[in-house]
């Protein structure tokens, strides 16, 4: 059983004033590769119907699945230096294949999830879009730039740089020795937003993360303890409606001085 939910400082879950609508989804099966961001959309709604006066900002962990990218999102790790010779394949980006109607992922018929491949997303520099694929009348239209074009178009000589130090392990972090570090260390790439982030702003929301490593500093950590120890003391079950019952109960019993530890 699965259980994931927003909670207030006044509740544990977000839910609308009248009760009818909360933000708990409870799942006997689920297969966690990213943020659910159907989940964070309810709760906006939620937020934007009960209480449209109010500033709203949603704070979470630092858990890999908030922190996931959009699919194709800019990243330096894998470039090539330059762009594919002609009749070889073109440079882009391996993703998990979603159902467009569901957006979940789509499996195989043995089981293996399926794959894409799509084109990186454009970068930015200097305020400017800077797309990495050549652009239509171009003799190589729709291909691949190469880290060298892409560096010389920003003004960067990388020419006669190596595409990336040896296992990326560069003697400088900050340093410009290789196409993949100079890159890597772009405004652009280093700030990629999450796809909890982009949700977000895109409803007016804003996104605070909780710092790494600091368990201290995050109070859901309490109530899923306190939950924990009271879902324990339930006679053991595998039917589904005693595991959402027991589970939802023992949420529901986590007091707020808990909470505001």
């Amino acid at each position: 059983m699965h259980i994931s939910a927003y909670v207030v400082y006044s509740d544990l879950a977000l839910r609308s004033p009248d009760r009818t609508s909360d933000t708990r989804i409870k799942d006997p099966v689920r297969l966690i590769r990213g943020p659910d961001t159907r989940t964070s959309q309810h709760a906006m709604g939620i937020c934007s119907e009960s209480w449209p006066e109010f500033e709203h900002v949603f704070v979470y962990d630092n858990a890999t699945t908030h922190l996931k990218r959009p699919d194709g999102s800019l990243s330096a790790q894998k470039m090539p230096k330059y762009s594919p010779k002609p009749g070889k394949p073109n440079w882009l980006v391996e993703v998990t294949k979603q159902n467009e109607q569901t957006n979940w992922p789509v499996h195989n018929k043995n089981g293996t999830l399926a794959k894409v491949k799509i084109r990186m997303a454009d970068a930015n520099f200097n305020g400017q879009s800077q797309p990495l694929y050549f652009p239509d009348r171009h003799p190589y239209a729709g291909t691949f730039k190469g880290m060298m074009t892409i560096l010389e178009e920003r003004g960067f000589d990388a020419s006669k740089k190596l595409a990336e130090c040896k296992g990326f392990k560069c003697q400088d972090a900050n340093a410009d020795c290789c196409c993949r570090r100079i890159l890597y260390n772009q405004p652009d790439f280093v700030n990629v937003e999450s796809l909890l982030e982009q949700t977000c702003k895109s409803h007016g929301f804003r996104v605070i993360f909780l710092p790494k490593f600091h368990c201290e500093l995050n109070f859901i950590e309490q109530c899923w303890g306190f939950a924990k120890r009271l879902y324990r003391l339930n006679t053991p079950s595998s039917r589904e409606d005693h595991l959402e019952r027991n589970a939802l109960a023992a949420l529901d019993a986590v007091p707020l001085d808990v909470m505001r530890r």
